[in-house]
């Protein structure tokens, strides 16, 4: 099976890294020709564009920044696959479910059928090949390709029919966001508290009060990087998708509204490129105090 991977950035560059280093066969490609250098070291070929990538493989696999990137790409590659090139898309980018449903349904009339794959966990777990992996779409499809899956992840969960992946990826994400402002206001209360910020965070780790965000950003919150790969603008796509879902259900989602509220302000203040944990920057501001401890790093590894 030869697979295309289009989009290195961090989490692309290192699912591509893991689909390498299992003996995958695997042609790359990004707008930015620079990023794929380690994988081509690794024993990746390069395709020079989206199109020159569907027609060499079998199938294709997307991790990409905005719905609409996606599509454009779609488009540069169905006439490749069309005649005979990748019949199957793997979109692993973060899209709203109205758009895989869609993008799927162009791709089906050209003969491609499709899998979304979002994966959560950070890029920190991408890089060593134990990401967790949402797939929607065919099951059957779906085990074909599940040797690459376990390639880059190490949880793999089969969601159901198209667009299930897309609405749990959006929960996971909405529950993430709302647990990095809960983390964020749990260590400024041990701050003004007068608490050692380095045993309060290991007393969180070993508590009731403990979460996948507060192990893994805390320690970037307290290292004052607030280096996690994924920015304000990211998120703020997320909580929409999110929003977007309640509007469709017809429910009420308070903590998510607020927490949107709180990474508006952030993007207002820090930029939208600012990284996700520097939130813990408006309490920091507001209380006039820096949450900092030794011993924690500066990037996750």
């Amino acid at each position: 099976m030869r697979y295309g991977l289009i989009g290195l950035g961090s989490l692309g560059a290192n699912l591509a890294g893991s689909l390498v280093r299992e003996g995958l066969d695997v042609t790359v490609n990004d707008i930015d020709p620079a990023r794929a250098a380690t994988l081509l070291d690794a024993g990746a070929a390069w395709g020079e564009s989206p199109e020159a990538v569907a027609g060499a493989v079998d199938a294709v696999i997307t991790c990409l920044p905005s719905p609409a990137i996606s599509e454009r790409v779609l488009d540069a590659m169905l006439p490749a696959m069309k005649t005979g090139g990748a019949q199957h898309w793997i979109e692993m980018s973060t899209v709203s479910r109205e758009d895989v449903l869609r993008l799927a349904e162009k791709a089906r009339a050209q003969g491609v059928e499709t899998l979304e794959a979002p994966v959560t966990g950070g890029v920190h777990l991408a890089a060593r090949g134990e990401i967790t992996v949402l797939i929607g779409g065919d099951a059957t499809v779906f085990e074909t390709h599940r040797r690459a899956f376990e390639a880059m992840g190490n949880r793999i969960f089969h969601m159901g029919p198209l667009g299930n992946a897309s609405l749990i990826k959006v929960i996971t994400n909405m529950m993430a966001f709302i647990h990095l402002q809960s983390c964020s206001e749990g260590l400024m209360l041990a701050a003004k508290g007068g608490l050692d910020l380095k045993t309060a965070w290991e007393a969180i780790a070993a508590s009731s009060g403990t979460s996948f965000v507060h192990e893994t950003e805390g320690q970037l919150i307290l290292n004052g990087s607030h280096q996690i790969d994924f920015t304000m603008d990211l998120a703020l796509k997320d909580l929409g998708f999110a929003t977007g879902f309640a509007e469709e259900f017809g429910i009420d989602l308070p903590l998510m509204e607020r927490t949107r509220a709180v990474f508006e302000a952030a993007s207002a203040r820090y930029g939208g490129e600012a990284q996700s944990p520097r939130i813990a920057g408006l309490l920091e501001e507001a209380a006039e105090l820096e949450m900092r401890a030794e011993g924690f790093p500066a990037h996750l590894e």
